[in-house]
């Protein structure tokens, strides 16, 4: 089985200290994706004198835009004319990629409020622009807040349901770096985004199931967010991820579930869409890393429920769990040694008829 990271050395799970999984604006390995700027493609709305002046001056990472230019892009934002918009919103959208003085500049110039006026257009390409114009501002801490309080939330999740895949990606990436503001986390969650990004998690392609699976790791980190995920039927498309070894989704599948496999609901899910098998065979066959996440999950799904833990044994998880608890890293053995304790406890005639 391929694994898509070493371990890292202070990896843990119970206390929440994934260093290797946080999201950051460099680009070290991770197990999410980053969510840095966008992807840039072809931009056929620019004229070839324009491309090649853009180009050039962002490829320089010496030179620096003119506030004036900037300030005349952003009226161009408002044109009353399609193709103006379109150009000024992917000439800032390069302007933005890579130059964190950019970004600062053409947010004070004003461009927020128009660009979050684009993803409202019709036109899909001017949306497609305007988002990724939006994630790339983003990326600045300072822009943040002014990017939320302009209204920015649901029209990004109008983006993430109606918008091209990239700009679906890049909503989602846009989401994800409000979302490191944690009084955002609770608006984003109630804006309906959670449903988006678990549809974007299942039927989305490998890039989009990255981002997605990053933005609903950040999102997640809160209560309430965990239910509506759970609700919006989460569960289904991690256990399929986590069950193809080859969709290099595992890890990322197993750290979104890590976070909700604490909740009830969560835990009937595992069992109904069939993830008890799923993940004793991760603890078989993974990585050191995938086998004591894997185990950790089916402790918290085997905590209170005898039921679960019949099943769990009956799948055949003792002996790769004690393999686990003889090889595994010490937080692995501890997690592997408690789980198999538990499977291992005589039930009750009263703790059974509890669990039915």
């Amino acid at each position: 089985m391929e694994t898509e990271n070493m371990i890292p050395s202070n990896f843990t799970y119970l206390g929440r200290n994934f260093s290797d999984i946080s999201i950051s604006n460099d680009n070290s390995s991770s197990a999410f994706s980053d969510c840095n700027s966008d992807r840039s493609g072809e931009f056929t709305t620019a004229n070839s004198e324009s491309r090649r002046k853009l180009w050039l001056s962002c490829a320089n990472a010496a030179e620096d835009f003119s506030d004036d230019l900037i300030s005349q892009l952003v009226l161009h934002l408002q044109s009353t004319t399609i193709d103006d918009q379109k150009q000024a919103a992917m000439e800032i959208r390069l302007l933005a990629k890579n130059k964190p003085e950019n970004r600062l500049k053409i947010a004070r110039a004003g461009a927020i409020k128009p660009l979050i006026a684009t993803l409202n257009s019709t036109d899909s390409q001017l949306q497609e622009y305007g988002v990724t114009a939006i994630l790339n501002l983003s990326l600045c801490d300072e822009n943040k807040d002014h990017i939320t309080s302009n209204g920015a939330i649901k029209p990004l999740v109008k983006t993430l349901r109606t918008g091209t895949q990239t700009a679906k990606e890049n909503a989602a990436c846009a989401l994800l770096r409000l979302s490191q503001i944690d009084e955002n986390k609770a608006l984003i969650g109630r804006s309906g985004a959670i449903s988006a990004l678990v549809d974007l998690l299942e039927n989305g392609g490998f890039r989009a199931k990255k981002d997605a699976s990053t933005a609903l790791y950040s999102l997640c980190t809160t209560k309430e967010n965990k239910v509506r995920a759970v609700e919006a039927g989460i569960v289904k498309p991690l256990i399929e991820l986590m069950a193809d070894f080859g969709s290099h989704m595992v890890d990322k599948s197993a750290y979104v579930l890590s976070l909700l496999s604490g909740l009830t609901e969560a835990k009937v899910a595992v069992v109904e869409e069939g993830g008890i098998p799923v993940l004793v065979e991760i603890v078989e066959v993974g990585s050191h890393r995938q086998k004591e996440i894997a185990a950790a999950i089916l402790l918290q799904v085997c905590e209170e429920s005898g039921v679960y833990r019949t099943m769990v044994a009956r799948e055949g998880a003792i002996p790769p769990l004690v393999a686990l608890s003889q090889s595994g890293t010490s937080r692995a053995k501890k997690k592997a040694e408690t789980l198999i304790e538990l499977l291992r406890q005589p039930r009750s005639g009263n703790a059974a008829a509890r669990d039915i």
